[in-house]
C-alpha cells in the first residue's frame, strides 16, 4: 500500500510538471542553458527557476544581452526618424 501513496505523489509531481511547462510558468526544454548539457540542464533550470528565481532571472537577461547586441549609435549618424515614430538600425557590415 506504500508504493500506491508513492506512486500517486509521482504522478502528481509529473502531471504538475507537465502543467506548469505547458502554461509557461517553467521552462524545462534546456533552450535557455547556455549550451551545456541538454535534457539535464532543462531539469537544473526548473530547479533554479523555482528555489533561486534571481539567479534564473538573471541568467535570463544574460542570454538576452549576449545574443545580438544592437550597434551604439555615434553623433554623427542624425536622429535615424525616432520622433517620427520608427527607427532604422542598419545591422550589415558596411
Amino acid at each position: 500500500m506504500e508504493w500506491l501513496i508513492a506512486g500517486g505523489v509521482a504522478v502528481v509531481l509529473i502531471a504538475l510538471g507537465v502543467v506548469a511547462q505547458r502554461k509557461g510558468w517553467i521552462d524545462m526544454t534546456g533552450r535557455h542553458a547556455g549550451g551545456r548539457g541538454g535534457g539535464i540542464a532543462g531539469l537544473v533550470g526548473g530547479v533554479d527557476e523555482i528555489f533561486a528565481p534571481t539567479r534564473h532571472q538573471a541568467q535570463q537577461e544574460l542570454e538576452r544581452e549576449s545574443r545580438l547586441p544592437a550597434p551604439a549609435p555615434v553623433p554623427g549618424d542624425g536622429d535615424k526618424d525616432v520622433y517620427k515614430g520608427t527607427v532604422r538600425i542598419d545591422l550589415s557590415d558596411s
